[in-house]
């Protein structure tokens, strides 16, 4: 089969790559695509790297990156139309970036709704990108991992140039928003999560479940990590449905030494106790180095239905450190609690288990080590993509 995968990085994480290595925007395709994916951010190339390897054809497109999407435009001699007027107005949500910058989270969603789609959706240039680039690879299967980005009204277009369009849903709260979507345009979406999944099939969507997971690559990219330097971290995002993370975090940060990393810390006051702890942003490979260096790292799902699914379950277990993460009621059949991972009912509960742990190094480390089986054994990206064929192949 052939395989395209759509993606979208962080623009934070696009700003932070091509800062880090000027002229990059220069390079051609390749070299672009390489670097972005050597960078190990988010999912890498992880899903196309595995299906190769199950004998597939696979290639992955960052829809939103231009810099990577030029270059492929140039090298395919494809002239790029102007954006349309309404795309000139960036400088408005810039000055909304930095009002949201400056409001608490729970006041945002309601103001910033009218905006939504034109935020997060392509500006029309990149749309006529997207659109040649699918009409050159007539792939089999077409996976949308960012359905909030990519919208419905274009993929409707695209259908005569796809044998099997797959969406890929993650948060309760987003799928929920999804409602303003034709979700009828896909054959087929798949989400880590159990009611999502019920959801769609509610809406009369084809839906199946399929779990994130972690590329055992990740590893030869660290050093090992004996004398961990870290005593707790975090390394996590704050958004609208992250409210009770933010809560937990303050709670716990008052109590312990805790290094806290992402991006979004604007959004704090200045003496809230999550400032305090505040590193800066962690991207790709050094939040795996960071996952690698701490003696614990937290988890936690923030306000979604009771269901074990992000991708820190999978990025701190298979680095090798000790998970204390939200009790969820399926963590059982992902993890076995207190013997690959620990679990924590409220932010009380939290504290003790962090005190224990760090005061009983032999326990910490027995467990941080049966979650890295566990994961390199039942989580890998091989096995998800080895499940992906499976699913799509009853489709096709």
């Amino acid at each position: 089969m052939r395989f395209l995968i759509l993606n979208v990085d962080y623009p934070d994480f696009i700003n932070w790559l091509y800062t880090k290595l000027p002229g990059l925007e220069k390079q051609p395709f390749g070299e672009q695509m390489k670097m972005r994916n050597e960078s190990l951010n988010f999912r890498a190339d992880f899903y196309s790297e595995n299906l190769r390897k199950l004998g597939h054809e696979a290639h992955e497109i960052y829809a939103n990156n231009k810099y990577i999407q030029t270059a492929w435009t140039r090298e395919h001699g494809i002239v790029v139309k102007d954006p349309t007027p309404i795309f000139q107005a960036r400088p408005m949500l810039l000055r909304a970036r930095r009002y949201a910058a400056a409001t608490p989270l729970h006041y945002l969603v309601p103001r910033f709704r009218p905006l939504r789609r034109l935020v997060l959706g392509l500006p029309p240039s990149l749309y006529h990108i997207l659109a040649a680039q699918i009409k050159h690879y007539k792939p089999d299967v077409l996976i949308n991992t960012s359905m909030f980005w990519v919208g419905s009204t274009f993929l409707k277009t695209m259908k005569p140039y796809v044998h099997l369009l797959v969406g890929q849903a993650g948060t309760w709260h987003i799928n929920k928003l999804l409602e303003l979507e034709d979700l009828h345009c896909y054959d087929l979406i798949v989400s880590p999560r159990p009611p999502p999944v019920q959801w769609f099939r509610e809406k009369g969507v084809p839906a199946e479940l399929l779990r994130l997971g972690f590329e055992p690559r990740v590893l030869s990219y660290l050093t090992e990590h004996e004398n961990a330097t870290i005593p707790t971290s975090f390394v996590g995002a704050w958004v609208s449905f992250h409210n009770s993370r933010v809560a937990l975090l303050d709670n716990l940060c008052v109590r312990f030494d805790i290094q806290v990393w992402g991006p979004g810390i604007e959004a704090f006051p200045r003496k809230s106790a999550i400032r305090k702890a505040y590193m800066g942003q962690a991207w790709g490979l050094e939040m795996y180095q960071i996952l690698a260096r701490s003696k614990i790292t937290l988890n936690h799902h923030g306000d979604i239905p009771p269901y074990a699914s992000n991708m820190r379950l999978y990025e701190a277990t298979g680095v090798g450190t000790l998970l204390i993460t939200d009790w969820k009621e399926n963590l059982h059949e992902l993890f076995e609690p207190d013997k690959e991972v620990v679990a924590y009912r409220s932010a009380d509960e939290c504290a003790e288990l962090i005190q224990y742990y760090l005061d009983h190094e032999a326990e910490r480390e027995a467990i941080a080590r049966a979650g890295h089986q566990r994961t390199l054994k039942d989580h890998t990206y091989f096995r998800r993509m080895a499940e992906l064929v499976d699913i799509v192949s009853t489709y096709l």
